[in-house]
């Protein structure tokens, strides 16, 4: 099986991918087409089906395995995949572990990780909570663990919120060893908690998309809740602690163009925006060097809109194939 991760433009394509996503469209000549999103493991790939009546195309859906042909080219900087050949593949004929993203580190570790965090938090109510998230409520530890941290921008794979996560609450825990004005308490458990409502928001893999509260609230919104909820379970938890803890939450995307109800009014909601948004986009280009480290010769990747900026590659990148 070609990976995704391995395809470069100008390669032919031969085998079995898993539909993430599957549209009709209709070209400016008025010729209907079809737009398919192709995943396994290592990415997603964009997809044209020129010729959707075609005998060669079989009738398949959203979620369903296909076995393809087809020829790799490159539109608007983004590879994309010509799909001349289209059957819906039988059950016997894959393994779905080779289809879901995963995050490259071991989610027990990661976990056990996060845990420790948990034991430096020495305030009893913010202890409690977070005792409450990650310990107690084992219907939430199990989303949270297999979630993503987003639909495609970063971490967009199995244990990537957890993942993310606990790359923010480390990042938050530096800060407060360099910082003293820092209440490390407050900052630590905001961290843990600051993207909670991403299991609400986004459903399991492999579908992996936005729910109906995903669409009409947002995490923010939802982990805010989730916060207020818990905190009305803890006997005495105090209201100035859960409007702190809840102003990071709403705060943590630092600008309301980036969707934050609000902009951050202290020391330790500024802190947490800092630690989201470095390790997000230091995921997203370590992402974007991986999805062309089939380019080994091709120095500047071309213009990126998240960041705004054409991106050169620096560096050994033979780690990340």
């Amino acid at each position: 099986m070609l990976y995704i991760q391995e395809m470069n433009e100008g390669m032919k394509v031969s085998g079995i991918y898993l539909v993430k996503s599957k549209t009709a469209a209709t070209a400016k000549n008025g010729k209907e087409y079809n737009n398919v999103v192709l995943m396994d493991k290592t990415g997603v790939i964009d997809g044209k089906i020129w010729e959707p009546d075609s005998a060669a195309i079989d009738d398949f859906d959203a979620l369903d395995y296909i076995d393809v042909v087809g020829s790799v080219s490159r539109y608007n900087g983004a590879l994309q995949i010509s799909l001349t050949r289209v059957r819906k593949a039988r059950e016997d004929e894959y393994n779905t572990a080779d289809y879901l993203p995963q995050s490259p580190f071991n989610i027990d570790e990661m976990y056990n990780a996060l845990l420790k965090f948990i034991e430096r938090v020495e305030n009893p109510y913010l202890h409690a909570l977070l005792q409450h998230f990650f310990v107690e409520d084992t219907d939430f530890v199990k989303k949270f663990r297999s979630s993503s941290a987003a639909k495609t921008i970063h971490h967009a794979f199995v244990g990537g919120l957890l993942q993310h996560t606990v790359y923010v609450t480390s990042i938050c825990n530096f800060f407060c060893r360099q910082y003293p004005v820092l209440n490390k308490d407050l900052l630590l458990t905001a961290a843990m908690c600051h993207d909670i409502g991403k299991t609400q928001e986004l459903s399991a893999f492999p579908k992996n998309d936005y729910t109906d509260d995903g669409q009409l609230l947002g995490h923010i919104m939802i982990g805010a809740e989730m916060i207020h909820d818990a905190a009305k379970d803890i006997p005495g938890f105090p209201a100035q602690l859960e409007s702190d803890l809840k102003h990071c939450i709403l705060a943590h995307h630092g600008e309301y163009e980036f969707g934050s109800p609000k902009k951050p009014a202290l020391a330790e909601a500024m802190a947490l925006n800092f630690a989201d948004n470095a390790d997000a986009r230091l995921e997203s280009v370590t992402e974007l060097f991986k999805a062309n480290s089939q380019r080994p010769d091709d120095e500047w990747l071309g213009f990126n809109r998240i960041f705004d900026s054409n991106i050169r590659k620096t560096g050994d990148l033979s780690s990340l194939k």
